[in-house]
């Protein structure tokens, strides 16, 4: 399996809304990041969903190395 393209070196804090879908880059190509604009078309990556629960900013995975797809979890930091 490749390795995705490290997008950013920290978190992206996005205001997400309650019930509203959300679709998270996990190839790190896309150029509406941390969202996916379909750039992993023609490999093994896939968008990652998230409906958010509630009014809130979350932070949103740049580096692409989380393991809590598709929230940061400070794996940037390593």
């Amino acid at each position: 399996m490749n390795e995705p393209v490290r997008a950013a070196d920290g978190p992206f804090g996005v205001s997400v809304e309650s019930g509203k879908t959300y679709f998270w880059c996990s190839c790190g190509k896309s150029s509406r990041q941390p969202f996916c604009d379909g750039s992993h078309k023609g490999s093994e990556f896939s968008p990652v969903k998230y409906t958010a629960e509630s009014d809130a900013k979350l932070f949103f995975c740049g580096c692409k190395a989380t393991a809590n797809q598709p929230l940061c979890d400070g794996s940037h930091k390593e």
